[in-house]
């Protein structure tokens, strides 16, 4: 199984940014962590601050991945395309967080992806990453 996870703005910060809320370990070292533990899953990262970059990943991912773990990040509040593009994915793609969004700014609280997305994983850290996994594993 290929499983691609895409990060989107400033999610490249993490393991620096608000560690109280995204903790202390890189996107690289958590990537690194679950190839280790799902020796199986073959399992590619990207990042983009750029909207236009993310939904290039997501259709191109289509021909070569069984599905997407996306943490799209501001884009999730914001961006109808990404939205769009998520719902004309023609593989499953689930939406996680590492926050529970539903503890932070009201603005937080709507995701233009959710209703396309397989489902939503929200504020278990980078364990929301392992958690869209298992899901990919057992599906």
């Amino acid at each position: 199984m290929k499983l691609l996870i895409i990060n989107g703005p400033n999610l490249n910060l993490i393991g620096s940014r608000e560690p109280e809320i995204y903790g202390t370990e890189s996107p690289e070292a958590m990537v690194a962590r679950l190839k280790n533990k799902y020796p199986g899953i073959h399992l590619n990262y990207c990042q983009s601050n750029i909207e236009g970059e993310l939904i290039n990943f997501i259709q191109a991912a289509g021909s070569e991945y069984d599905g997407i773990i996306l943490n799209a990040g501001g884009y999730t509040h914001t961006s109808v395309a990404l939205g769009d593009a998520v719902r004309a994915a023609s593989i499953p793609v689930v939406e996680v967080h590492m926050s529970n969004v539903m503890d932070r700014e009201n603005y937080r609280h709507i995701s233009l992806i959710s209703a396309s997305a397989e489902g939503v994983i929200s504020g278990f850290g980078s364990m929301s990453y392992e958690l869209a996994i298992i899901y990919f594993i057992n599906k």
